[in-house]
């Protein structure tokens, strides 16, 4: 590993493979910093090591990335996986946990590639074993094959809900039912934004054929549910639900859970990007024009990362932003960057089309974000419950930010990834104040966990 390069790109999806592709070929030197042990991101998980009767149970969308890492692997970008990256800041110093041993590099330009996470909801249960999301179920199939051997329920609003039910259908696995969340009242909402997602036809036609393959296999959907509940007293047994004014229970070990994905913006925070609120997708996005540029100068986001757009669109966005990167290097003039940069520009276009749509039918419904049961945990890692944070903006705490100082919510090893959205919906509710106006936590080094030691191994590598 170098000191310095001309171009760092963090992560290894689809749009910082196609970034990382386009920067090289240009000749630049490029780095790519990828916390797992391959590429391919959480879309292309295992792509390379994946066997092709799992890769085809998997779906087409899934075998588009095997170019993409095809591509990646063929040029002359520095791979490093297993690389947590901890810090970045304004200077484009980033903090680099390889091996055991923190290291810090510098680049000219950055490219933050590091995807979405799933929307983090609590419901009561959510925290028993056998409750996970939808995409740890995923990653186990991918990764592994490993899936539920005594059946399944899924639960939640999104389009991987279904894709999920449908990758399982081919695996074998029992999927006892689909207990979908989303309010009826979304379809009219969605209904005056189909004409444009028409456009962008193969997304619905794609939807379909998940559906109407479920419903002949006698895979149980049931829709407008609302009341999820998690019931059991050491592990998941059971799920309760309200379904057309009538309570009704399940008995399952295994419940996979999906309420859409927002934008993994944890390294532009830490790097003092400035970030706004998206009404459209419920989720703070960090602020960025048509390269990707952010309010810091040389720092870059691309993917998901930057607004959930869809693996297609973060490959239009990562050859977009590295075509902006080598143009700030003074490798591309701009008549050059805007012609190589004109299918992409076409391209991102035509998949926006569906977004409108997408994000209108899969609205999750207020009372849900808002966490009615003032019992269930909101922080996992500090235990901190949903009446709890109630309590503090009685007392006068009316911002995410005083709450978190007040109860230490957020201030776990998952540094509010799995609260902070969740935090912000109670005290806007709470406070009657626009959620735009509560704020998000404020996010300092180290965005990923690293010992003392490492600390200070840094420390003496420096002064050596």
């Amino acid at each position: 590993m170098k000191q310095h390069y001309q171009l760092a790109v963090i992560g290894a999806g689809p749009a910082g493979l196609a970034a990382a592709t386009v920067a090289a070929e240009q000749g630049i030197e490029v780095a790519v910093f990828d916390g797992q042990v391959a590429p391919g991101g959480q879309i292309y998980r295992a792509m390379e090591s994946i066997p092709q009767h799992r890769g085809s149970q998997l779906g087409d969308e899934y075998q588009r990335g095997r170019e993409l890492v095809s591509a990646f692997r063929a040029s002359s970008a520095k791979y490093f996986p297993e690389t947590q990256v901890w810090s970045l800041n304004g200077r484009r110093e980033i903090g680099l946990l390889l091996q055991g041993q923190a290291h810090t590099v510098t680049a000219d330009q950055v490219v933050i590639c590091s995807g979405a996470i799933e929307r983090p909801v609590p419901f009561p249960g959510w925290t028993l074993p056998g409750v996970m999301n939808a995409g740890a179920g995923q990653i186990l199939f991918k990764a592994h094959g490993i899936v539920p051997d005594d059946g399944v329920v899924l639960a939640g609003s999104g389009p991987l809900l279904l894709l999920l039910a449908w990758q399982y259908l081919h695996a074998g696995v029992s999927v006892k039912a689909l207990l979908d969340v989303t309010p009826m009242i979304n379809h009219l909402y969605a209904l005056p934004r189909l004409p444009r997602a028409l456009l962008a036809g193969h997304y619905l036609t794609k939807g379909m054929q998940y559906k109407r393959d479920l419903k002949r296999a006698g895979i149980s959907t049931l829709h407008n549910v609302r009341s999820l509940r998690a019931q059991g007293k050491d592990a998941l047994q059971s799920v309760s639900f309200l379904h057309r004014g009538r309570e009704q229970n399940l008995e399952t070990a295994v419940l996979l859970v999906h309420f859409g994905v927002i934008p993994h913006t944890q390294l532009g925070r830490v790097a003092g990007c400035r970030h706004v609120w998206d009404e459209s997708q419920l989720c703070w996005r960090p602020q960025l024009d048509e390269w990707g540029r952010t309010s810091v100068a040389g720092i870059l986001v691309a993917g998901d990362g930057g607004g959930i757009g869809g693996a297609r669109s973060a490959e239009h966005a990562g050859r977009l932003a590295a075509l902006q990167a080598l143009y700030a290097l003074g490798t591309l003039d701009r008549a050059t960057r805007q012609r190589l940069a004109r299918n992409d520009r076409k391209w991102m276009r035509e998949e926006s089309h569906i977004r409108p749509f997408l994000e209108a039918f899969f609205r999750i419904a207020d009372d849900m974000l808002q966490v009615a049961d003032d019992d269930t945990l909101v922080c996992r890692c500090e235990e901190v419950s949903a009446g709890q944070i109630r309590a503090a903006v009685a007392d006068g705490h009316r911002d995410s930010n005083q709450v978190k100082f007040l109860t230490r919510c957020g201030m776990g090893p998952c540094q509010g990834r799995q609260c902070a959205e969740a935090v912000s919906h109670i005290v806007a509710d709470a406070s009657g104040k626009a959620l735009q106006d509560i704020g998000h936590y404020r996010q300092r080094p180290p965005v990923n966990p690293l010992t003392l030691g490492q600390l200070a191994g840094l420390h003496s590598e420096k002064t050596e």
